[in-house]
């Protein structure tokens, strides 16, 4: 199952502001309020957003979207980022896979890759990567968390730091000007800092849609990114990311 364009819009906008009412959302896409009723209906069935007095508000900022529900947002864009990012992974080199479904569009990408050693907290991109036999798999240790389909804690952060990888892949739960990379859980945000410092290269992928999103968790400045896979950038975004001189690469 996938959302319409107009659903994955309206998702991405209350994610941003808190509340959209629905007469707002009428008057946005121009539509009756019987078809965005039938969107709200459809996005609050797969838990992705609540209704709420004539409206519709986000998911708690504490915790991210379950993982099977965020499966389904903008898909075109993940594997097209993935796509360009493998393109430049060379046979032979070594990659950390962190958590979220950006990255586990990047595993599936992998596929005619050979002679890779991917470390991975991810159960999910664990299980891609099995049918892929010339990809050595290891998995780090750790609490967990079922919804997510990944194992974080002190004991997946202590294996990772024994080991220094070529690249480190990473999504996000947001992105924020000011305090760059966000996560919406401590543990998760862990995680990925950790992935940060223990590779020559450091890749944060993910698309448009996380700038603004209020996740709390922070993980680190842009100035810790090397590269960048992401689908569309403002003018704006775009000067802040080459100011802290991170590498810049959307997709076409």
């Amino acid at each position: 199952m996938s959302l319409s364009e107009r659903q994955n819009q309206i998702l991405n906008w209350v994610q941003q502001v808190d509340y959209l009412s629905i007469e707002t959302l009428v008057t946005r896409f121009d539509v009756s309020s019987q078809t965005i009723r039938k969107d709200v209906n459809h996005l609050a069935e797969l838990h992705l957003i609540r209704r709420q007095h004539g409206g519709i508000t986000l998911m708690s900022t504490a915790e991210n979207l379950p993982f099977d529900n965020r499966q389904y947002l903008n898909g075109g864009a993940k594997q097209k980022i993935a796509e360009i990012l493998v393109a430049q992974i060379p046979d032979g080199a070594s990659l950390i896979l962190g958590v979220g479904t950006t990255v586990e569009y990047v595993a599936k990408a992998l596929e005619h890759h050979k002679d890779l050693q991917v470390f991975t907290n991810n159960l999910t991109v664990a299980g891609i990567l099995c049918a892929f036999p010339g990809i050595q798999v290891r998995m780090t240790g750790g609490k967990l968390r079922h919804s997510h389909r990944d194992l974080v804690g002190e004991g997946a952060v202590e294996q990772l730091r024994k080991y220094y990888f070529d690249f480190g892949i990473i999504g996000c739960g947001g992105l924020d000007e000011t305090m760059g990379v966000l996560d919406f859980d401590p543990e998760e945000a862990a995680i990925s800092r950790v992935i940060i410092e223990q590779s020559r290269t450091s890749v944060l992928v993910c698309d448009q849609h996380k700038w603004g999103r209020k996740a709390m968790a922070r993980v680190s400045p842009f100035s810790h990114i090397n590269q960048f896979f992401t689908d569309v950038l403002s003018e704006q975004q775009s000067a802040l990311l080459q100011q802290h001189n991170v590498q810049l690469n959307l997709i076409d």
